[in-house]
């Protein structure tokens, strides 16, 4: 269950990162160099690999790791809803 849980949130971390990379928020022009290697998706290559580390954890005996996944998702959607409605 805690692989399920864990991937669902992870197609949400990915659709809203996704999203705030291409809504154009002044933000984004001030990463680094490095962040806009390929347009943008080595962000989206590192969010990917937050994912498997603990999709392979809870899969080897640290289901809850879940809680860990949901409060690093919740900040995403934080982060995500802020820089979307230019509250910063």
């Amino acid at each position: 269950m805690a692989i399920l849980a864990i991937f669902l949130l992870g197609i949400g971390n990915f659709a809203m990162h996704k999203a705030v990379l291409e809504s154009g928020h002044p933000l984004i022009g001030q990463v680094p160099w490095f962040v806009h290697m390929i347009g943008g998706r080595v962000t989206l290559v590192f969010e990917f690999l937050v994912l498997l580390a603990a999709l392979l954890l809870a899969a080897n005996g640290w289901p809850a790791l879940a809680w860990g996944y949901l409060a690093y998702s919740a900040l995403n959607a934080l982060a995500a809803w802020l820089i979307l409605t230019r509250r910063v």
